[in-house]
């Protein structure tokens, strides 16, 4: 058995690598009671992960067992059930059975170290050691990051807002190139994007346009697009090449069914109307457009895109369902809101999330202070980059508010 030292933990244990812990007190992991008695509070969480990774294996070990047993089989919503658990349980354990692998190379090197007197197998040790404590720090990263909970929305489909805000014609055109610039995301990713409703100018830009995104996993990937994208570039009718800003908000619902919101029927209002095109003129000769108000919280949805009044309705239906159903998580999140309104603020300069510099070929993003000068690239659809860095810049953060 390794000796024990943790009269002084900090000049035996990388800071940065709290897992390299449970190589020097292998026993610990085996005897949950023994360290709680005897380790110092700094790694009593850490104990505790290497509990539940131990729970998570045992129940991943588990479901295998049920997926090969006959009767099982046999009942195909049962089998479904537990090898879509299976499924989500596998990368994690991929990872942990790859730490434990580590682990066991890692100490069999330190008591290599405490008996070997050959200076050249010594020096080899060494270097080994230290190849395995970088693995194990990316190891100890991708479980902490496996085992943050779960956004019970990441899975869903979306619904998309887009609204030209400041700047006029120009905020307008900038919507459309949000809009496509989402599309092609959606089209590269094998995503099916429709759209709900739209508002066009004169001149083919959008007041306003909504359009759901429809694939496995597209929340996870979009929810944090949501904010106010500003543009500074010189519109085609400027004469004189001033650089004009304008901004477009962007609003991202995960898109519900019945079963996530019930609406009563007698809490709608619905109204019919013909439907018009840019200026108001009339594209319909009959009632085919549809206005929804849901009375208790005076939410109101409008779409005449479709020629007919029933798939009109339907598609107001879907927006409806994703603005309540958005409501109502604000409503039960409003303390993160409220912290939320004290870091952005009111006003619109504040409440920028992105910048797109044209002339030089610019986008920032303002949260993560990440610059890119590639704006030609993002617009045509590769946000890859730019949702990869959200993903890590927020996951770190939840391990933060975890730590």
């Amino acid at each position: 058995m390794a000796k024990l030292r943790l009269n002084n933990p900090k000049n035996q244990l990388p800071p940065s690598s709290f897992l390299l812990f449970a190589v020097h007190t292998v026993f610990y992991s085996h005897s949950p009671s023994l360290a709680r008695k005897k380790s110092p509070p700094f790694y009593y969480k850490y104990l505790i992960m290497f509990e539940k990774l131990e729970e998570v294996e045992k129940r991943y070990d588990y479901l295998n067992g049920q997926m090969s047993d006959p009767k099982i089989i046999a009942r195909q919503h049962e089998f479904q059930q537990y090898a879509r658990e299976q499924s989500e349980l596998a990368p994690v354990i991929a990872e942990y059975r790859a730490y434990k692998k580590n682990q066991d190379e890692l100490k069999e090197n330190q008591e290599i170290l405490e008996e070997e007197a050959d200076e050249e197998i010594l020096v080899m040790v060494r270097e080994e050691i230290t190849g395995l404590q970088t693995k194990m720090t990316g190891l100890e990263q991708k479980i902490k990051i496996m085992l943050l909970p779960k956004d019970s929305r990441d899975e869903r489909s979306v619904i998309m807002e887009i609204r030209a805000g400041t700047g006029g014609e120009e905020a307008s055109l900038f919507a459309l190139d949000l809009f496509r610039m989402y599309t092609r995301y959606a089209e590269a990713k094998k995503w099916k994007s429709e759209i709900l409703s739209q508002s066009e100018t004169g001149k083919g830009g959008f007041k306003e346009v909504i359009f759901n995104i429809q694939g496995k996993g597209v929340y996870s990937k979009l929810k944090y697009e949501g904010g106010t994208h500003r543009v500074q570039r010189v519109p085609e009718t400027e004469t004189q090449g001033r650089v004009h800003t304008s901004a477009v908000t962007v609003a991202i619902m995960p898109q519900v069914d019945d079963v996530d919101i019930k609406i009563n029927p007698s809490d709608l209002k619905i109204d019919v109307f013909r439907s018009s095109g840019p200026g108001g003129q009339s594209v319909n000769t009959t009632d085919s457009a549809v206005r929804i108000t849901h009375v208790p919280s005076d939410l109101t949805v409008t779409c005449q895109d479709e020629k007919s009044q029933h798939k009109n309705k339907d598609k107001a239906m879907k927006v409806l369902r994703a603005r309540l159903y958005d409501l109502e998580q604000s409503k039960q999140q409003d303390e993160l809101a409220r912290e939320r309104k004290q870091q952005v603020g009111s006003g619109d300069r504040s409440e920028r999330i992105r910048t797109y510099n044209f002339s030089q070929e610019r986008i920032t993003d303002h949260r993560i202070g990440l610059t890119l000068h590639k704006l030609t690239l993002v617009l045509q659809g590769e946000l890859n980059e730019i949702i990869d860095a959200l993903t890590v810049y927020y996951q770190a953060e939840a391990l933060k508010k975890g730590n």
